[in-house]
């Protein structure tokens, strides 16, 4: 009896003690909401006068960046501006944790980038840390700027997290790295475009042009060259500061099928990445999954639509970097404006879900009505949570598991093939390996150098050549762009008919097959003396003294076509030689630039020696030489939503300082062309949308009714027309040259009637796939196009044409400039149909009248990617 009364009188101190921990718990959190009320942070709907996500209501960026700097009072809450967008508004990285955590947040920020790189981290470290430590997690919201949602519901769920008594636990177990607006340029021409044609018919249409200066939709294929401000900002804090744990980024999906698409991917799957990423999917998608079917959010997929293969887009990246990358994909309404939806016309994905019924990872479909932006919200707002929730919960086994995926990768690179990647000695175009290189350390990718020759595979390598060695953390991702790949084409490729599941962007993204790169794979383990680059010091430029006959900059070089427009910019004269040159030692070929010694002109040499980081060397005393001259390039804009390949045209232009003027429809239908240009571009595109003619029927056939052409006003109907198109026929006959980029070679071979013939035009798509691979060409380097260009030549194919010359008396009018050899054509990639493109031709100049159409069958500057083919571009605009 006495040791009963003793057990009871031990449980009720217990209770007592549990009872007024909760006390004090609850307390605090009670403090913590007083002290948010006594920084006077008003509630979103407070703020912004409406709640977010209301029917026809879209907060703008200015005042999200208002209220979020009005969080920033909070303990809990630190807004770091990051830097400038595009056009210069606000970016903004949002720290939301507890006020314990944010107090040791540069000790968890150490923390969680010592489980990434574990490299030399002893085990006891890792131990604590996965003891003590926060789980990171990371947010991005709206980076396609109509895709609203993300950027509308993050007000509001930063200010439950500092607010609500529930999220207690999860904030001191987790700090959220979230990004409000990965557009913010976007979200304002959204937001304006939006109000303006509120209670019009217009009402919900998005804008008529590209909604990032450059990019459009594209502004989520740079995650890995990061060209855009945008994307340098954000892939900075993942991969160079925080390594977080998990990474989420909301986006929008068409209307007519599930209502939300979550984590995990759909087949196929990468078997580069840790097969951990894939588990830690189904962990947060599963529980995502069931908070969202308790509060009724039904038509939920997952395991459909978007499959686990590599793709440059800043929700995949992170997977192999062993952050697990997710992305959630919300059915659109029209805007803010509600959609209504019939039941019938919803519809099963093309991927993992063929109808709309229930099935495994679609438990629950919805069974139509109105569709609305407060829907998005919510339903982001649930998987937001669900996500922090599972890296509250689980913290232990996350923060361990981050370092066990960095630990097997660098055990793989050392264990087994390939060992390395190196960078060969004497490249074509040398500046574009340094290039190379600080792409893969600005992502955190280890690049060591030789401190002595060493030997690998057999072959010597001299002192200070390059090496990416494969045993390191982000081992996924080093092998993903470096080595030659073979897409494998099995059971998740190809539809019950035969017809090929292509690749959701492209089927390799091998870059330095992209930017011309040499490397050797290294299929056995080697040895040597190497240190790990803290950073890429290009190579010094230098102008050679005593040039009594002036200076060449070598051709091959992308950059020297930099200097060259900057010189012809201030107005010094340049010429190119059409005859190779022997300089100390050095052969330059034609189209190396000739630059005249004139007054000034060597202080300026000096200036761009060092900017450029390019050679001016002596020329010799006879030289077969033409001036150039900066061209008046003429660069064709539409409507319709605008053309990602012309808003990475116009950018490209700029790198290069190349001056150029925007074409709009009016522009090309009033005629006179030749008088103003010397050059039009037209952006690879459709005939439809070029010519402003069957729209719908184009949007029927490319979308099979999963989207609905766009309804805009007149002003904002594009297209030429057959008036445009002999205004450009005019053009040409007169003198002046028509560059017509991948797909618009189409429609110069139908509407100009050139005597072309696209071989590739009828071909069943189950005879011909080529989804974006790089392939193999024969190059004329007698032309001058081609000036410049290395023999070894890979171009980026992606359902492009291929040429064929219609037999003529005058065959000689027409000059191919690049053609596909007999056989062996692909080097990475996917390519069914090699017969289709044999001996063939991939860039052609047909002559017309005076002047001469340009056809591209290819996008020689796709995304600003492929370095190795910008000159047969920029030949083209220097004459």
């Amino acid at each position: 009896m006495e040791e009963v009364l003793v057990s009871l009188f031990f449980s009720e101190i217990y209770i007592y003690q549990m009872y007024f921990q909760t006390l004090i718990h609850d307390f605090l959190y009670v403090l913590g909401d007083f002290l948010v009320m006594s920084h006077n942070i008003p509630a979103p709907e407070e703020f912004f006068g409406h709640q977010l996500g209301a029917d026809r209501k879209l907060a703008h960026w200015n005042k999200i960046v208002d209220y979020f700097l009005e969080l920033d009072k909070s303990p809990m809450v630190k807004v770091e501006n990051l830097g400038k967008s595009t056009e210069g508004n606000p970016f903004l990285l949002a720290i939301i944790s507890s006020e314990e955590n944010m107090g040791r947040l540069e000790e968890i920020r150490e923390m969680s980038w010592k489980l990434a790189h574990p490299k030399e981290v002893p085990k006891e470290e890792i131990d604590r840390i996965t003891e003590q430590g926060v789980a990171v997690v990371s947010m991005s919201m709206s980076i396609h700027a109509t895709e609203v949602g993300g950027t509308q519901m993050a007000p509001e769920l930063a200010y439950e997290l500092i607010t609500l008594q529930k999220n207690k636990d999860l904030l001191d177990n987790t700090v959220l790295l979230m990004f409000p607006c990965f557009n913010p340029d976007g979200q304002i021409m959204v937001t304006e475009f939006y109000e303006k044609y509120l209670g019009t018919e217009y009402e919900g249409t998005s804008p008529p042009m590209l909604y990032h200066k450059y990019t459009g939709h594209d502004n989520n294929r740079d995650a890995i060259h990061n060209n855009m401000v945008e994307s340098k900002m954000v892939s900075k804090v993942l991969y160079l500061e925080w390594s977080p744990q998990a990474y989420i980024d909301f986006h929008h999906m068409g209307s007519y099928g599930a209502r939300f698409y979550i984590a995990p991917f759909a087949n196929p799957i990468d078997d580069n990445v840790d097969p951990l990423i894939w588990t830690e999917q189904e962990l947060y998608g599963g529980l995502t999954h069931v908070m969202l079917e308790q509060e009724e959010k039904y038509g939920i997929e997952s395991t459909a639509t978007y499959p686990g293969e590599f793709m440059p887009t800043f929700n995949y990246v992170p997977c192999w970097h062993n952050i697990c990358g997710m992305l959630t994909e919300s059915a659109s309404a029209k805007l803010a404006t509600p959609l209504y939806i019939h039941y019938h016309q919803l519809r099963g994905s093309r991927r993992g879900r063929p109808e709309y019924r229930t099935q495994m990872g679609f438990p629950h479909p919805w069974e139509g009505g109105w569709w609305r932006l407060r829907d998005i919200v919510e339903q982001q707002k649930i998987s937001a949570y669900g996500t922090l929730e599972a890296a509250s919960k689980f913290r232990p086994m996350i923060l361990r598991n981050m370092y066990k995926k960095a630990s097997n990768a660098i055990r793989k690179g050392l264990e087994e093939a390939p060992y390395a990647f190196i960078i060969k000695p004497d490249q074509h175009d040398e500046l574009v390996q340094y290039k190379l290189m600080k792409t893969l350390m600005d992502m955190g990718v280890e690049v060591s150098r030789s401190q002595r020759e060493f030997a690998a595979d057999g072959v010597i390598y001299p002192r200070g050549t390059c090496v990416v060695f494969v045993g390191q953390h982000c081992r996924p991702y080093v092998v993903s762009l470096l080595k030659r790949t073979f897409y494998h084409i099995g059971p998740f490729s190809k539809y019950d008919d035969g017809a090929p599941v292509v690749p959701y962007d492209l089927s390799t993204y091998t870059i330095a097959e992209f930017m011309g790169i040499r490397m050797h794979e290294v299929e056995k383990p080697f040895e040597g003396s190497f240190e790990v680059l803290s950073s890429i010091r290009y190579p010094r430029g230098d102008v050679a003294g005593d040039a009594a006959n002036g200076w060449l900059l070598d051709g091959t070089v992308n950059e020297g076509f930099l200097a060259a427009n900057r010189l012809l910019r201030r107005g010094f004269t340049v010429q190119r030689i059409s005859e190779a040159v022997k300089v100390d030692g050095k052969v330059l070929e034609p189209g190396s630039f000739y630059i005249p010694k004139t007054e000034g002109v060597e202080v300026e040499l000096n200036k761009l020696s060092k900017r450029c980081h390019v050679q001016f060397q002596t020329a010799p005393a006879a030289l077969k030489a033409k001036a150039i001259k900066m061209l008046r390039i003429g660069m064709y804009q539409r409507y319709y939503g605008g053309n990602a390949d012309e808003g990475w045209t116009r950018w490209l232009l700029e790198q290069y300082r190349f001056r150029y003027k925007t074409l709009m429809d009016k522009d090309i239908q009033r005629g006179k062309l030749r008088g103003k240009y010397d050059v039009i571009i037209l952006p690879s595109d459709v005939k439809e949308l070029l010519m402003g003619e069957d729209i719908e029927g184009y949007y029927e056939k490319r979308w099979g009714g999963g989207f609905t052409m766009p309804k805009y006003p007149e002003e904002y109907q594009s297209g030429f027309g057959k008036e445009g198109v002999e205004k450009l026929k005019e053009f040409v006959e007169n003198g002046g040259t028509l560059l017509c980029l991948g797909e618009s070679s189409n429609f110069a071979i139908e509407e100009l009637k050139l005597p072309v013939k696209n071989v590739l035009k009828d071909i069943k798509n189950t005879d011909f796939v080529c989804p974006g691979s790089t392939l193999h060409v024969d190059v004329n380097m007698d032309h001058p196009l081609a000036w410049g260009i290395q023999e070894d030549l890979l171009i980026i194919f992606r359902h492009h044409p291929a040429f064929e010359v219609k037999p003529r008396v005058n065959n000689e009018d027409y000059k191919v400039i690049l053609s596909y050899p007999e056989r062996h054509i692909m080097e990475s990639g996917w390519l069914t149909g090699e017969k289709y493109l044999s001996r063939k031709a991939a860039l052609v100049e047909a002559k017309m009248g005076k002047g001469k159409v340009v056809l591209y069958g290819f996008q020689p500057h796709m995304r600003a990617q492929p370095d190795a083919t910008f000159k047969l571009f920029f030949n083209a605009l220097l004459g």
